[in-house]
């Protein structure tokens, strides 16, 4: 992404991202991590539903179809809703990290407009990680995975503790999720939400 700001750019000494030995296998469908997600929760009437796949390293492929409900101007995608995309999309990478991390800086280009009824094609991956900090890029196409550029953005999510989430959100919601009886679902529920 050209013109990212200084706090997107990792430092000397970032190193590379470690692919998680538990992480999903490359193909894999990742799911929702919480079905109140309006990302990729399936329990979100006008949520984007956005359906990830595992990909090589610490990257992987979404998409979701715009809908009517997610239109700003007549017939095209609202910005808010593209950068919840890329957002979620990157959010995502997370999962391949094993790592609780929430939002901390998202610079978006809005390249074309992108009309409802398309499905975007985005791509993620992990550039680098320094400490709690963890750089990634997301990239948004229209009419297939090669297809042109619609958004792409540059972001850094901070490592949390489960703690963030207990202090910060509601208790009811909270206390649902922490008491489910899956574990992988549990942990999922905290991944990325700020």
């Amino acid at each position: 992404m050209s013109g990212s700001s200084a706090a997107l750019q990792p430092p000397a000494d970032a190193v590379k991202p470690v692919r998680h030995p538990d992480a999903p296998a490359p193909g894999e469908l990742l799911g929702a991590h919480y079905g109140q997600c309006f990302g990729c929760g399936g329990e979100q009437q006008h949520g984007l539903h956005l359906a990830a796949r595992a990909g090589e390293g610490v990257s992987l492929t979404a998409e979701f179809t715009v809908r009517p409900a997610h239109q700003g101007a007549p017939g095209l995608a609202h910005g808010g809703v593209l950068a919840t995309a890329l957002d979620e999309t990157l959010g995502s990478l997370n999962w391949l990290l094993r790592t609780i991390a929430v939002t901390g800086r998202l610079e978006t280009d809005f390249v074309r407009p992108v009309p409802v009824g398309t499905t975007l094609h985005l791509e993620a991956e992990v550039t680098a990680v320094a400490g709690r900090k963890i750089y990634c890029t997301a990239t948004g196409r229209i009419g297939g995975p090669e297809g042109p550029v619609a958004v792409r953005t540059d972001a850094l999510f901070i490592e949390v503790k489960v703690d963030h989430f207990v202090e910060h959100g509601r208790r009811e919601e909270i206390q649902a999720a922490m008491s489910d009886p899956d574990r992988i679902r549990r942990a999922r529920a905290f991944e990325v939400n700020p």
